[in-house]
Protein backbone atom coordinates (compact mmCIF):
# COMPACT_ATOMS: atom_id res chain seq x y z
CA UNK A 1 0.00 0.00 0.00
CA UNK A 2 2.89 2.36 0.76
CA UNK A 3 4.22 2.07 -2.81
CA UNK A 4 0.73 2.77 -4.15
CA UNK A 5 0.51 5.91 -2.01
CA UNK A 6 3.98 6.96 -3.19
CA UNK A 7 3.41 6.63 -6.94
CA UNK A 8 -0.32 6.64 -7.72
CA UNK A 9 -1.03 10.37 -7.12
CA UNK A 10 1.79 11.38 -9.46
CA UNK A 11 0.76 8.91 -12.17
CA UNK A 12 -2.94 9.79 -11.85
CA UNK A 13 -2.18 13.51 -12.00
CA UNK A 14 -0.11 13.17 -15.16
CA UNK A 15 -2.61 11.02 -17.03
CA UNK A 16 -5.60 13.16 -16.03
CA UNK A 17 -3.76 16.13 -17.53
CA UNK A 18 -3.03 14.17 -20.71
CA UNK A 19 -6.74 13.40 -21.02
CA UNK A 20 -8.37 16.64 -19.87
CA UNK A 21 -5.76 19.41 -19.84
CA UNK A 22 -6.29 22.46 -17.64
CA UNK A 23 -9.87 22.84 -16.35
CA UNK A 24 -10.43 26.40 -17.61
CA UNK A 25 -13.97 26.62 -16.22
CA UNK A 26 -13.15 25.27 -12.75
CA UNK A 27 -11.31 26.92 -9.85
CA UNK A 28 -7.56 26.51 -10.24
CA UNK A 29 -5.04 26.71 -7.36
CA UNK A 30 -2.46 28.44 -9.55
CA UNK A 31 -4.94 31.22 -10.31
CA UNK A 32 -5.59 31.46 -6.56
CA UNK A 33 -1.84 31.76 -5.99
CA UNK A 34 -1.75 34.48 -8.64
CA UNK A 35 -4.49 36.43 -6.86
CA UNK A 36 -2.63 36.02 -3.57
CA UNK A 37 0.53 37.40 -5.18
CA UNK A 38 -1.33 40.43 -6.55
CA UNK A 39 -3.05 41.08 -3.21
CA UNK A 40 0.17 40.77 -1.21
CA UNK A 41 2.08 42.95 -3.68
CA UNK A 42 -0.46 45.77 -3.26
CA UNK A 43 -0.27 45.52 0.53
CA UNK A 44 3.55 45.54 0.52
CA UNK A 45 3.70 48.56 -1.80
CA UNK A 46 1.24 50.40 0.46
CA UNK A 47 2.84 49.53 3.81
CA UNK A 48 6.57 49.79 3.00
CA UNK A 49 6.84 51.64 -0.34
CA UNK A 50 10.43 52.70 0.36
CA UNK A 51 11.70 49.20 1.25
CA UNK A 52 10.55 47.11 -1.67
CA UNK A 53 13.43 44.61 -1.57
CA UNK A 54 12.49 43.70 1.99
CA UNK A 55 8.86 43.77 0.90
CA UNK A 56 9.66 41.31 -1.86
CA UNK A 57 11.07 38.87 0.69
CA UNK A 58 7.98 39.25 2.88
CA UNK A 59 5.75 38.80 -0.18
CA UNK A 60 7.54 35.62 -1.25
CA UNK A 61 7.53 34.03 2.20
CA UNK A 62 3.85 34.87 2.69
CA UNK A 63 2.85 33.36 -0.65
CA UNK A 64 4.94 30.23 -0.04
CA UNK A 65 3.51 29.79 3.46
CA UNK A 66 -0.10 29.84 2.26
CA UNK A 67 0.61 27.91 -0.95
CA UNK A 68 2.29 25.06 0.92
CA UNK A 69 0.40 25.20 4.21
CA UNK A 70 -3.13 24.90 2.87
CA UNK A 71 -2.58 21.78 0.69
CA UNK A 72 -0.47 20.23 3.49
CA UNK A 73 -3.34 20.60 5.96
CA UNK A 74 -5.86 19.26 3.43
CA UNK A 75 -3.75 16.22 2.54
CA UNK A 76 -2.92 15.44 6.15
CA UNK A 77 -6.63 15.45 6.99
CA UNK A 78 -7.54 13.33 3.95
CA UNK A 79 -4.91 10.66 4.63
CA UNK A 80 -6.00 10.46 8.29
CA UNK A 81 -9.57 9.76 7.20
CA UNK A 82 -8.70 7.18 4.55
CA UNK A 83 -5.66 6.32 2.42
CA UNK A 84 -7.68 6.23 -0.80
CA UNK A 85 -9.20 9.63 -0.05
CA UNK A 86 -5.69 10.96 0.39
CA UNK A 87 -4.57 9.40 -2.89
CA UNK A 88 -7.50 10.95 -4.76
CA UNK A 89 -6.91 14.37 -3.22
CA UNK A 90 -3.18 14.28 -3.89
CA UNK A 91 -3.72 12.98 -7.42
CA UNK A 92 -5.98 15.94 -8.19
CA UNK A 93 -3.39 18.31 -6.72
CA UNK A 94 -0.65 16.75 -8.87
CA UNK A 95 -2.90 17.18 -11.89
CA UNK A 96 -3.17 20.90 -11.21
CA UNK A 97 0.62 21.29 -10.89
CA UNK A 98 1.59 20.18 -14.40
CA UNK A 99 0.47 21.45 -17.78
CA UNK A 100 1.72 19.41 -20.75
CA UNK A 101 -1.65 19.31 -22.53
CA UNK A 102 -2.33 23.00 -21.89
CA UNK A 103 1.10 23.84 -23.32
CA UNK A 104 0.38 21.75 -26.40
CA UNK A 105 -3.19 23.07 -26.79
CA UNK A 106 -2.18 26.73 -26.60
CA UNK A 107 0.83 26.33 -28.90
CA UNK A 108 -1.25 24.43 -31.44
CA UNK A 109 -3.66 27.37 -31.58
CA UNK A 110 -0.71 29.33 -32.96
CA UNK A 111 0.10 26.49 -35.35
CA UNK A 112 -3.43 26.41 -36.76
CA UNK A 113 -3.65 30.20 -37.09
CA UNK A 114 -0.36 30.30 -39.00
CA UNK A 115 -1.52 27.43 -41.21
CA UNK A 116 -4.69 29.40 -41.98
CA UNK A 117 -2.57 32.44 -42.87
CA UNK A 118 -4.21 34.54 -40.15
CA UNK A 119 -1.27 36.48 -38.70
CA UNK A 120 -3.38 38.59 -36.33
CA UNK A 121 -5.02 35.48 -34.90
CA UNK A 122 -1.59 33.88 -34.52
CA UNK A 123 -0.25 36.98 -32.75
CA UNK A 124 -3.14 36.89 -30.30
CA UNK A 125 -2.66 33.15 -29.68
CA UNK A 126 1.06 33.51 -29.00
CA UNK A 127 0.42 36.51 -26.72
CA UNK A 128 -1.42 34.11 -24.41
CA UNK A 129 1.71 32.04 -23.76
CA UNK A 130 4.66 34.46 -23.96
CA UNK A 131 5.65 37.52 -21.97
CA UNK A 132 7.17 39.51 -24.82
CA UNK A 133 5.43 42.09 -26.99
CA UNK A 134 3.83 40.23 -29.89
CA UNK A 135 2.42 43.09 -31.99
CA UNK A 136 5.82 43.53 -33.68
CA UNK A 137 6.26 39.86 -34.62
CA UNK A 138 6.01 38.60 -38.19
CA UNK A 139 5.08 35.00 -39.01
CA UNK A 140 8.60 33.63 -38.41
CA UNK A 141 8.84 35.57 -35.16
CA UNK A 142 5.52 34.16 -34.00
CA UNK A 143 6.61 30.60 -34.71
CA UNK A 144 9.98 31.12 -33.05
CA UNK A 145 8.38 32.62 -29.93
CA UNK A 146 6.04 29.63 -29.71
CA UNK A 147 8.82 27.07 -30.08
CA UNK A 148 10.91 28.89 -27.47
CA UNK A 149 8.13 29.00 -24.89
CA UNK A 150 7.29 25.30 -25.30
CA UNK A 151 10.98 24.44 -24.99
CA UNK A 152 11.45 26.58 -21.86
CA UNK A 153 8.17 25.50 -20.25
CA UNK A 154 8.96 21.85 -20.80
CA UNK A 155 11.00 22.35 -17.65
CA UNK A 156 9.08 25.12 -15.86
CA UNK A 157 5.60 23.81 -16.55
CA UNK A 158 6.05 20.05 -16.67
CA UNK A 159 9.28 18.31 -15.69
CA UNK A 160 10.35 20.59 -12.81
CA UNK A 161 7.00 20.17 -11.00
CA UNK A 162 7.23 16.41 -11.60
CA UNK A 163 10.73 16.39 -10.09
CA UNK A 164 9.62 18.31 -7.00
CA UNK A 165 6.54 16.13 -6.61
CA UNK A 166 8.73 13.04 -6.95
CA UNK A 167 10.79 14.33 -4.04
CA UNK A 168 8.12 15.86 -1.79
CA UNK A 169 4.70 14.86 -3.13
CA UNK A 170 2.02 17.33 -4.21
CA UNK A 171 3.11 19.78 -1.50
CA UNK A 172 6.51 19.99 -3.22
CA UNK A 173 4.68 20.82 -6.43
CA UNK A 174 2.84 23.66 -4.70
CA UNK A 175 6.09 24.99 -3.28
CA UNK A 176 7.71 25.02 -6.71
CA UNK A 177 4.70 26.48 -8.54
CA UNK A 178 4.23 29.26 -6.00
CA UNK A 179 7.79 30.45 -6.59
CA UNK A 180 7.56 29.95 -10.35
CA UNK A 181 4.27 31.89 -10.50
CA UNK A 182 5.81 34.75 -8.53
CA UNK A 183 8.72 34.85 -10.96
CA UNK A 184 6.37 34.98 -13.95
CA UNK A 185 4.32 37.81 -12.40
CA UNK A 186 6.85 40.01 -10.62
CA UNK A 187 10.28 38.65 -11.56
CA UNK A 188 11.03 41.31 -14.18
CA UNK A 189 14.06 43.61 -14.16
CA UNK A 190 12.16 46.73 -15.18
CA UNK A 191 11.62 49.76 -12.96
CA UNK A 192 8.33 48.51 -11.50
CA UNK A 193 9.50 45.07 -10.40
CA UNK A 194 13.31 45.24 -10.08
CA UNK A 195 13.20 45.53 -6.28
CA UNK A 196 10.00 43.82 -5.20
CA UNK A 197 10.51 40.87 -7.55
CA UNK A 198 14.24 40.39 -6.97
CA UNK A 199 14.00 37.75 -4.23
CA UNK A 200 11.35 35.71 -6.07
CA UNK A 201 13.39 35.76 -9.29
CA UNK A 202 16.55 34.63 -7.51
CA UNK A 203 14.69 31.90 -5.64
CA UNK A 204 13.18 30.68 -8.91
CA UNK A 205 16.69 30.51 -10.41
CA UNK A 206 17.81 28.35 -7.48
CA UNK A 207 14.81 26.00 -7.66
CA UNK A 208 15.19 25.54 -11.42
CA UNK A 209 18.96 25.08 -11.47
CA UNK A 210 18.98 21.27 -11.30
CA UNK A 211 15.59 20.56 -12.96
CA UNK A 212 16.47 22.62 -16.05
CA UNK A 213 19.73 20.72 -16.48
CA UNK A 214 18.15 17.34 -15.86
CA UNK A 215 15.44 18.19 -18.38
CA UNK A 216 18.03 19.30 -20.94
CA UNK A 217 19.79 15.93 -20.72
CA UNK A 218 16.47 14.07 -20.97
CA UNK A 219 15.53 16.21 -24.01
CA UNK A 220 18.77 15.19 -25.72
CA UNK A 221 17.88 11.53 -25.13
CA UNK A 222 14.34 12.24 -26.40
CA UNK A 223 15.81 13.80 -29.56
CA UNK A 224 17.50 10.51 -30.39
CA UNK A 225 14.35 8.50 -29.61
CA UNK A 226 12.19 10.73 -31.84
CA UNK A 227 14.66 10.70 -34.74
CA UNK A 228 15.57 14.37 -34.38
CA UNK A 229 19.18 15.58 -34.45
CA UNK A 230 20.33 14.30 -31.08
CA UNK A 231 24.02 14.79 -31.83
CA UNK A 232 23.46 18.45 -32.69
CA UNK A 233 21.16 18.87 -29.68
CA UNK A 234 24.07 17.87 -27.43
CA UNK A 235 26.54 20.07 -29.31
CA UNK A 236 24.38 23.21 -29.18
CA UNK A 237 23.50 22.55 -25.54
CA UNK A 238 27.18 22.41 -24.60
CA UNK A 239 27.85 25.62 -26.52
CA UNK A 240 24.75 27.77 -25.92
CA UNK A 241 23.26 26.58 -22.61
CA UNK A 242 24.24 29.80 -20.81
CA UNK A 243 23.29 32.28 -23.54
CA UNK A 244 20.47 33.83 -21.55
CA UNK A 245 20.07 36.35 -18.73
CA UNK A 246 18.62 33.49 -16.68
CA UNK A 247 21.06 30.69 -15.79
CA UNK A 248 18.35 28.14 -16.62
CA UNK A 249 16.21 29.23 -19.58
CA UNK A 250 18.77 28.49 -22.29
CA UNK A 251 19.29 24.93 -21.04
CA UNK A 252 16.21 23.50 -22.75
CA UNK A 253 16.04 26.15 -25.49
CA UNK A 254 19.54 25.24 -26.65
CA UNK A 255 18.69 21.54 -26.79
CA UNK A 256 15.55 22.32 -28.78
CA UNK A 257 17.43 24.56 -31.21
CA UNK A 258 20.04 21.89 -31.84
CA UNK A 259 17.52 19.08 -32.04
CA UNK A 260 15.45 20.88 -34.69
CA UNK A 261 18.42 22.50 -36.51
CA UNK A 262 16.99 26.00 -36.06
CA UNK A 263 18.09 29.26 -34.46
CA UNK A 264 16.15 30.61 -31.47
CA UNK A 265 16.26 33.64 -29.16
CA UNK A 266 17.72 36.98 -30.35
CA UNK A 267 16.43 40.47 -29.55
CA UNK A 268 12.88 40.86 -28.23
CA UNK A 269 10.60 43.64 -26.99
CA UNK A 270 9.12 43.59 -23.47
CA UNK A 271 6.72 46.34 -22.35
CA UNK A 272 7.81 48.41 -25.36
CA UNK A 273 11.50 48.17 -24.51
CA UNK A 274 14.05 46.33 -26.68
CA UNK A 275 16.09 43.68 -24.88
CA UNK A 276 19.29 42.53 -26.57
CA UNK A 277 19.67 38.75 -26.51
CA UNK A 278 22.18 36.36 -27.99
CA UNK A 279 21.05 33.84 -30.61
CA UNK A 280 20.79 30.20 -29.56
CA UNK A 281 21.54 27.50 -32.10
CA UNK A 282 22.69 27.68 -35.72
CA UNK A 283 20.57 28.85 -38.62
CA UNK A 284 20.84 25.51 -40.43
CA UNK A 285 17.39 25.96 -41.91
CA UNK A 286 14.58 28.51 -41.56
CA UNK A 287 12.17 27.85 -38.72
CA UNK A 288 8.78 26.58 -39.96
CA UNK A 289 5.31 25.99 -38.62
CA UNK A 290 5.86 22.23 -38.29
CA UNK A 291 8.51 22.97 -35.66
CA UNK A 292 5.68 23.74 -33.23
CA UNK A 293 4.45 20.15 -33.63
CA UNK A 294 8.01 18.84 -33.30
CA UNK A 295 8.77 20.71 -30.09
CA UNK A 296 5.53 19.39 -28.56
CA UNK A 297 6.64 15.83 -29.35
CA UNK A 298 9.96 16.63 -27.69
CA UNK A 299 8.13 18.02 -24.66
CA UNK A 300 5.87 14.97 -24.26
CA UNK A 301 8.64 12.40 -24.71
CA UNK A 302 10.83 14.20 -22.17
CA UNK A 303 7.92 14.47 -19.73
CA UNK A 304 7.18 10.74 -19.89
CA UNK A 305 10.84 9.87 -19.28
CA UNK A 306 11.05 12.22 -16.28
CA UNK A 307 7.78 10.76 -14.94
CA UNK A 308 9.18 7.22 -15.20
CA UNK A 309 12.38 8.30 -13.43
CA UNK A 310 10.29 9.96 -10.73
CA UNK A 311 8.26 6.78 -10.21
CA UNK A 312 11.46 4.72 -10.00
CA UNK A 313 12.88 7.15 -7.43
CA UNK A 314 9.79 7.04 -5.25
CA UNK A 315 9.67 3.24 -5.29
CA UNK A 316 13.36 2.53 -4.77
CA UNK A 317 14.50 5.44 -2.59
CA UNK A 318 11.42 6.73 -0.75
CA UNK A 319 9.92 3.25 -0.61
CA UNK A 320 13.06 2.04 1.16
CA UNK A 321 13.05 4.96 3.60
CA UNK A 322 9.40 4.53 4.59
CA UNK A 323 9.45 0.73 4.61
Amino acid sequence: MKNIILILPLVVGFFIDCLLGDPYKLPHPIRAIGRLISFTEKKVRKIIPDKLRLGGVILALTVILFSVGIPLVILTACYKVNAWLGIVAEGIMCYYMIAPKCLKTESMKVYRAVKEGDTEKARYAVSMIVGRDTDVLDEKGIIKATVETVAENTSDGVTAPIIYMSLFGAVGGFFYKSVNTMDSMIGYKNEKYADIGRFSAKLDDVLNFLPSRITAVIMIISSYILGFNGKNAYRIWRRDKLKHASPNSAQTESVCAGSLDVQLAGDAYYFGELYKKQFIGDDVRPIENEDIRRVNKLMYMSSVIVLMLGIAFRITVLGGIFR
